[in-house]
């Protein structure tokens, strides 16, 4: 299964050959139809995102994370993992309960803005997350860094004890995100500990977690009704942060310096 906005990333497109050459069958998740990698794939799904202007496209990656989201709850429906009908509460919550959430995060524009603050004029950022919060955690450091050129970087928190905590230093924004309920405590603890040494933390969390005030600077609620409410939300928050605080630095955020919009080498 390859992944490309494109259709013509070329170590994607060298990656799909080789498996094809070995008799694996290739699924391309594509959004430009009709492009080298859409063809040449056996299978492939369009994400229809529309065109792409900015590098950094937004748009790109939620209708990507749609379509996974929704291929995973058919293939543990086909792999009988679960029944037909979570299965459609899975697909339904992506198309009902997702755009709620984008829209319900959106309106706190005003707050993200003055979170960009902290962030703006920094040389450092960090990210850190557990889980599906650490998968997260990098895209949101790659968008932060793609669009603002403030040097940032994901961590998993359970691994900063192992040397990564020797990075902060005293008002060193941390982005900790905490969207997993059974891994909210552990990450708490690591918010704790990057706090005790300077950190200006701003954490991303479940509207139901209990007193995160207790442990971060700012706090940022998203919604819990359903997982996919809960990773859009989240995914809405750093993405809006990205582009406030590139916003705040002057930045092309359109048209970021030294990227191309298709990689077409290797």
């Amino acid at each position: 299964m390859v992944i490309s906005q494109s259709g013509e990333t070329a170590d994607t497109l060298a990656a799909m050959n080789y498996a094809k050459s070995c008799g694996i069958p290739t699924v391309a998740i594509v959004n430009a139809v009709e492009t080298t990698i859409a063809r040449e794939a056996d299978y492939r799904v369009y994400t229809y995102a529309g065109p792409e202007i900015a590098v950094a496209t937004t748009k790109g990656y939620c209708t990507q994370l749609s379509v996974l989201y929704m291929m995973a709850a058919c293939a543990a429906l086909n792999r009988s993992k679960i029944d037909e009908n979570i299965a459609k509460g899975l697909v339904r919550s992506v198309l009902e309960d997702a755009p709620a959430a984008v829209r319900k995060m959106l309106e706190q524009r005003e707050y993200f803005k003055e979170l960009s603050k902290e962030l703006a004029g920094k040389e450092h950022v960090f990210y850190i997350g557990r889980g599906q919060d650490y998968a997260l955690s990098m895209e949101a450091a790659l968008k932060l860094k793609e669009i603002s050129y403030i040097h940032c970087e994901a961590y998993a928190a359970g691994e900063l004890k192992h040397g990564t905590i020797s990075l902060i230093e005293d008002g060193t924004p941390v982005l900790a995100i905490s969207t997993e309920k059974a891994l909210y405590d552990k990450t708490e603890s690591n918010v704790r500990e990057v706090r005790s040494r300077g950190a200006k933390v701003i954490l991303i969390c479940r509207e139901d977690a209990e007193n995160p005030e207790r442990s971060a600077d700012y706090v940022v609620r998203v919604p819990s009704g359903s997982l996919a409410s809960t990773i859009f939300g989240a995914m809405t928050v750093v993405q809006t942060i990205a582009y406030e605080t590139a916003y705040l630095c002057g930045c092309d955020i359109d048209r970021p310096r030294n990227l191309a919009k298709s990689v077409t080498v290797e």
